[in-house]
């Protein structure tokens, strides 16, 4: 069991850590790094390797963005094949439609908690 949880950090830290050398080593905005991470899930998904690795890792590879655009993909594959192209975009809504319900409803209890403000850049 102990080990099982060092994997979990090992490979969801390994995905953070890659996450923190593109922003400190490129000049890529935080949200076109969201946008690689998902991709790349989406990608890793469709070749086959994302669900070993989601095996093999559990949470560790699921819980980050790269595991939502896992998710899609392999939903949007199940429906497409089902249902060919209105098929690929209801099954891929159908398989992430728990999160993104999630992060609406989180979101919207957060925004009612805290008072949001703009940063100031040091001035």
């Amino acid at each position: 069991m102990l080990l099982d949880y060092l994997i979990v950090f090992l490979v969801g830290g390994g995905i953070c850590l890659l996450g923190q050398i593109l922003v400190i080593r490129t000049q890529m905005t935080n949200a076109r790094i969201l946008v690689t991470f998902l991709m790349l899930g989406v990608f890793l998904e469709a070749v086959g390797l994302y669900g070993p690795l989601a095996e093999f890792a559990k949470a560790g590879a699921t819980i980050p963005i790269s595991g939502f655009g896992a998710t899609l993909a392999r939903g949007a594959i199940e429906g497409a094949s089902a249902g060919g192209l209105l098929g690929a975009i209801k099954g891929g809504l159908a398989a992430t439609s728990a999160g993104i319900a999630a992060a609406v409803v989180f979101s919207y209890l957060m925004a009612l908690i805290f008072s949001s403000h703009t940063k100031s850049n040091g001035k």
